[in-house]
């Protein structure tokens, strides 16, 4: 996942400050790696200096909140709603989509996932139906994308039957971290 757009998605539930995003995104993807905090608070001020995200004011100990502008609500809305379908999908990438989407808007996930199935469907289609190659190296390489293609199906289905099944909606986390990045005494 870009940190941008995680950010952008878990902002559109409302203003929060970089520690408490920080844990947001941990939260809401487990599957990768914690992103070091000092990087969330530089994709921030990126943000903030693209006109995606702006001040909000701080917290009662001092801590810089952040909301969306307009442009970075529409921002998140279009990650939130879209598929990464220019090529092959990147699997974490879809991960992301699917799995911070569906804590934020359960129904957006769904749909998501069904439009990355019938993807990942028809390249498996496309695979099998391809002349198996000669050499050694094209032919492990198409047996990888085979794997590939059916275990994003399996998960999909599982991701689709969980979101049908089950309200996967979290809001933010009003938890208070002991430490942050205090507003500068001026």
């Amino acid at each position: 996942m870009s940190v941008r757009d995680g950010l952008l998605a878990v902002l559109s539930l409302g203003e929060g400050y970089g520690l408490q995003l920080h844990s947001e995104l941990a939260a809401r993807a487990p599957h990768r790696r914690p992103v070091n905090v000092g990087q969330i608070y530089s994709t921030l001020e990126r943000l903030a200096r693209s006109g995606l995200v702006e001040p909000a004011g701080t917290t009662v100990d001092s801590l810089p909140l952040y909301r969306l502008t307009d442009a970075g609500a529409a921002a998140a809305r279009f990650w939130m709603s879209e598929p990464v379908l220019d090529g092959l999908p990147e699997w974490t990438e879809m991960l992301d989509q699917v799995l911070v989407t569906s804590s934020i808007d359960p129904v957006a996930a769904k749909t998501m996932s069904e439009r990355y199935r019938r993807w990942w469907e028809g390249d498996l289609a496309g695979t099998r139906s391809e002349v198996e190659p000669s050499l050694a190296d094209a032919r492990l390489a198409l047996v990888a994308r085979e794997a590939q293609a059916v275990a994003a199906i399996a998960w999909l289905g599982s991701a689709i039957a969980a979101l049908v099944d089950y309200d996967s909606f979290r809001p933010l986390t009003h938890s208070r971290p002991k430490r942050g990045r205090r507003v500068a005494a001026r």
